[in-house]
């Protein structure tokens, strides 16, 4: 048996046409439908690139009880055991860079064989001391001035389409497929950081699209909310991600040609998937991370599943599904027992029949809202105003995006006894100071029918639905060891307890 996954960063469901789109030029998209099962209630867990990456490698989320960070040394990693207890090869090629910061650092490195391409946004690739001219204003002075010049000294040795980072990780994908598809025993991971932002994307796919390109030189948008005078900018941002997702259409497009020249259809899963989406105007936002609400378009993610178990193919599925099913389905997949800190669900038998594999879900960032949704109704709950409220990270890792944690962070460090999914190890605990964790959120708490209201535009006012689902919320945190801060930030710790451990 063997497998492959495509993950994609930052794709929007609604920018492909197996979703409904009719404007983006997507037709390998619409060729993975008629191959695969198409699921409509897909949804995130733990926010944004490096938890959900996490998430894919143990099955159960994280957000609870830290932010963006390392594989901890008491996480059992999908990949790894698919080699070291099932002999099964795992290999991976990504350009995405935060593989090799400090905050990513131990994720690829839990493949039997992995390899990288460089370049993407502002990773520090090229060592090119002279300044590019620049076409527009550095738009993430938050971020530092260096990164955005790194992105644009990258850019200027990037120059031909199969330079491009997105295109040599598909071309190391598809040679490990030519020396390997008479081989058994392997899963193979191609992962781009496209079409994350910046939108920066070879001119032949933005010649698909009837627009003016050269309206703005700015294709990187910063997050925030946008006022109804951008408007226009806002379209440019959405032309330009549907250009690159174009990109992204075509290379994936190779990876469905490998898989009939060599007939891989007969035994070998196929999953396709992202991490979240992506705000291009939608409720007056952009971005994904910074507080806002995290409507359906972050979250509510594309997913594509093809098992040669079952052969199902060209159907959809409405059963919920999350990001933490992945691992266990692989695992699964090989034959392999699923360890029993994994939270997520195999769905073989999702794949072959729609079944219902949980009544209810949670996704959210550390130090954010946390949020329920069961497939009907969505449930987003912002942090009280309490002052007595704690944020810590437990971590045996303290590694932040880019950095280790700080001296500062570091010089009050307690020990917090183990959770139930720390294999007997105490972690540090330690007071959340990282001024991007604790930012205010700037909503209150909403609820939605989406299957009625899917845009999310007419919040419900039911206490009745709300209290079922803060019941439902409560038990999935209570069933990761939630810290217990986390229920006092959220207004929850004087919830009735008797009724939410029957839900």
């Amino acid at each position: 048996m063997k497998a492959i996954m495509v993950m994609f960063d930052s794709l929007n469901r609604r920018m492909l046409s197996p979703y409904g789109c009719d404007w983006v030029h997507t037709p390998n998209f619409n060729r993975l439908t008629d191959q695969t099962v198409v699921f409509e209630k897909a949804f995130v867990g733990s926010m944004p690139c490096m938890p959900a990456r996490r998430e894919l490698h143990t099955g159960r989320y994280n957000f609870l009880h830290r932010s963006w960070g390392p594989i901890e040394p008491y996480d059992r990693s999908m990949p790894e055991l698919l080699f070291y207890d099932g002999g099964v090869h795992t290999h991976l090629v990504s350009d995405h860079f935060h593989y090799w910061n400090e905050g990513g650092a131990t994720y690829h490195t839990r493949y039997t064989t992995w390899q990288n391409s460089r370049g993407q946004s502002g990773d520090g690739f090229i060592g090119d001391l002279n300044t590019p001219d620049f076409p527009f204003p550095n738009p993430h002075k938050t971020e530092g001035y260096h990164y955005f010049t790194q992105d644009w000294v990258n850019r200027v040795h990037i120059k031909a389409e199969a330079q491009w980072p997105q295109a040599k990780t598909f071309e190391k994908g598809l040679e490990f497929l030519d020396l390997n598809h008479k081989c058994d025993n392997w899963f193979l991971q191609i992962e781009t950081f496209d079409p994350h932002e910046p939108f920066c994307v070879p001119e032949r796919y933005k010649e698909l699209y009837d627009y003016d390109f050269s309206k703005f030189s700015e294709d990187w948008p910063t997050y925030r909310k946008f006022a109804e005078e951008d408007r226009e900018l806002i379209e440019h941002y959405r032309f330009l991600q549907a250009a690159l997702t174009s990109m992204c259409d075509n290379h994936l497009g190779k990876v469905l040609d490998a898989m009939d020249k060599y007939n891989l259809w007969d035994d070998t899963m196929l999953i396709v998937n992202t991490d979240h989406g992506f705000m291009l105007g939608e409720h007056q936002c952009v971005g994904k991370n910074w507080r806002l609400p995290y409507y359906n378009e972050i979250v509510n993610i594309p997913f594509f599943v093809w098992d040669p178990r079952t052969r199902k193919k060209a159907e959809s599925r409405k059963s919920l599904v999350q990001t933490i099913d992945i691992a266990p389905t692989l695992m699964d997949f090989f034959g392999m027992e699923i360890p029993e800190e994994m939270q997520g669900v195999p769905l073989g038998e999702t794949v072959e029949n729609d079944k219902s594999v949980r009544d209810a879900g949670i996704f959210g960032v550390h130090g954010g809202s946390v949020n329920c949704t069961d497939g009907r109704y969505v449930y987003l709950r912002k942090p009280v105003e309490n002052p007595d409220a704690e944020l810590y990270e437990y971590t045996l890792m303290p590694a932040h995006m880019k950095h280790t944690f700080s001296v500062k962070e570091l010089q009050d460090i307690q020990l917090a006894e183990p959770f139930s999914f720390t294999r007997g190890c105490r972690l540090m605990k330690i007071a959340a100071m990282d001024e991007f964790i604790k930012k205010t959120v700037y909503f209150e708490n909403l609820l939605f029918d989406i299957e009625e209201d899917y845009s999310q535009q007419f919040p419900l006012d039911d206490e009745k639905i709300e209290n079922d689902m803060i019941r439902k919320m409560i038990k999935i945190m209570r069933k990761n060891d939630s810290p217990p801060e986390q229920f006092v930030r959220l207004g929850l710790e004087n919830y009735n307890n008797e009724e939410t451990q029957n839900v």
